[in-house]
């Protein structure tokens, strides 16, 4: 399923923020601008811009204003996407070249800093003082997701409520609030825009869980990666998680994983994703995405029934399923 058949009928206005987003990382400098360029062209699936949109269609629609909220979440998105490639020392993405791997890290982390200050420059335009207090506050707990993040690298001993914990903060929240942003920015409601914060909430915990599986059991075509690259850069995800709390595997698990992490993860991985893949692990975490689906579809029956609503539920079975 394409991009656009997705949003269906905001393919007009996603063009635009499309636009608005190649215009805001415009630069003098020409190793930031073609950095900025070159993540930007690597494409995505644009779920943060879609869900502001969907999100404002609950008020007074106006796309010029819906725009200073739906650039700024994907700028902050990409800003996370080229720090995590330097932290996680990843050479691909989407099937190109990281910003990291084609220049190098300073590069990568001076223009993941420009995007971020392009998002803020962006948003200021806005003179709602609930928007900027929700922004800041996930920035700020987007950054302890990732410092928990370098913290578990390789910590097979963590707990699941951890990781789950580290996902609400990595990308949960900044899905979650993509759709509580649009609605306050349109004039909705606050119950409203509070149900489109739970549903996006879920959303995003099932799509990060759906994005884990993928990693292990997608192929590289599918992933724009090589399968394993998580547990390659010490990411034990819940996959992994569940797989260790199988007795007969734990062992011969434990050691695949402390074998990787001696190497730096400059070794095969193909012992280890085979392991998870036979075990119940990945059959667990299904269920736990479709957990999470299941509660962002009840969050949606508890708002009016508009034709973004359906859209909203699209997107949610989208997620639900998703191959790449």
């Amino acid at each position: 399923m394409k991009r656009m058949e997705i949003f269906g009928t905001l393919k007009k206005d996603m063009d635009a923020v499309e636009r608005s987003l190649y215009a805001s990382i415009e630069v003098e400098s020409e190793a930031l601008g073609e950095a900025a360029m070159h993540l930007l062209k690597a494409g995505g699936k644009r779920l943060r811009p879609a869900f502001v949109l969907l999100g404002g269609k609950f008020g007074t629609y106006e796309l010029d204003r819906l725009q200073r909220i739906a650039v700024p979440l994907e700028l902050i998105h990409m800003a996370s996407l080229v720090h995590d490639d330097v932290i996680d020392n990843a050479q691909t993405r989407r099937g190109q070249l990281t910003v990291k791997a084609k220049w190098d890290n300073r590069i990568a982390m001076y223009t993941g800093d420009y995007i971020y200050a392009k998002a803020l420059e962006i948003v200021a335009g806005l003179d709602d003082p609930r928007i900027h207090r929700i922004l800041a506050k996930a920035m700020v707990e987007m950054s302890i997701g990732e410092m928990e993040q370098i913290r578990d690298f390789f910590n097979s001993g963590q707990s699941i409520r951890r990781y789950l914990l580290r996902i609400r903060r990595k990308t949960a929240l900044l899905i979650a609030v993509s759709c509580q942003l649009g609605a306050l920015a349109a004039g909705a409601s606050n119950e409203a825009a509070r149900e489109l914060y739970n549903y996006g909430y879920n959303v995003g915990m099932a799509f990060q869980i759906r994005d884990d599986l993928l990693d292990l059991c997608g192929t590289e075509k599918q992933i724009g990666k090589p399968p394993g690259s998580d547990i390659r850069q010490g990411n034990i995800t819940i996959p992994v998680l569940y797989a260790l709390q199988e007795q007969s595997l734990r062992e011969p698990l434990l050691n695949e994983i402390s074998r990787i992490h001696e190497a730096n993860g400059r070794t095969d991985v193909t012992a280890a994703v085979a392991m998870i893949r036979n075990s119940t692990g990945i059959a667990k975490a299904e269920e736990l995405a479709d957990r999470y689906t299941q509660k962002a579809l009840a969050a949606l029956d508890r708002l009016p029934d508009i034709r973004a609503r359906r859209h909203l539920r699209d997107i949610a079975h989208f997620v639900s399923r998703r191959t790449y």
